[in-house]
């Protein structure tokens, strides 16, 4: 079985180009599970629950209709649960690649990574100018192919879906990943280009890559 993750900046293509190669694969006849790091994320399913089943919540409907928007900022405990969501979705994680194996899939592919969430908490460190988080301590299991899409902060703000962050916000975390490329192996991919172009160079590493 094999992990196939494709990371980025927010408004990169990442959702795209995965959901482009899972229906490309699945036409192979190929066994693909689909995966959303940050929707496995057990943070995410805390705040999805309260949501839920909040007494305040159902009766204001003021958290089912909030639109969800992106973290950019957090405390130094907000920081530090963050860190330790991430330490549990990784031994959860282990254990949905041991049970799909038994199941006999073929594929698994990541829509953004643990690659990306570990960015996230080194941005929120900037903001506290705070000593980054020993990666050491994070046991991820590394994709067979991690694809980066290498994306202008200025041509994602010009799309017509481009994050509210702003341009700021994207420039700090691309020198964020820049510095990990090497470290976690990253296949780079011109994510300027346009869709069908990138697709195709994501089809080339993936077959180079057997």
């Amino acid at each position: 079985m094999r992990i196939i993750s494709i990371s980025g900046l927010d408004g990169s293509g990442k959702s795209t180009q995965i959901q482009r190669l899972k229906k490309y694969l699945e036409q192979k006849k190929c066994k693909v599970f689909y995966f959303h790091a940050i929707k496995f994320s057990l943070g995410k399913k805390i705040i999805e629950i309260r949501n839920r089943y909040c007494l305040i919540c159902r009766l204001s409907g003021k958290c089912k209709t909030q639109k969800e928007k992106s973290v950019t900022r957090a405390n130094l405990f907000q920081i530090k649960l963050r860190e330790i969501f991430l330490k549990i979705d990784l031994w959860r994680f282990k254990n949905l690649v041991k049970k799909l194996k038994k199941e006999k899939f073929d594929y698994i592919l990541s829509d953004r990574y643990f690659y990306d969430s570990f960015i996230n908490i080194l941005f929120l460190n900037l903001n506290l100018n705070l000593k980054n988080y020993p990666e050491t301590k994070l046991k991820i299991i590394k994709p067979e192919l991690a694809i980066y899409l290498q994306t202008d902060p200025a041509v994602i703000m010009s799309r017509k879906r481009k994050p509210e962050q702003g341009i700021d916000y994207l420039k700090k975390k691309k020198e964020l990943y820049a510095n990990k490329i090497l470290k976690w192996n990253l296949k780079i991919i011109n994510g300027n280009q346009d869709e069908e172009k990138v697709f195709q160079e994501i089809k080339n590493s993936l077959f180079k890559n057997q």
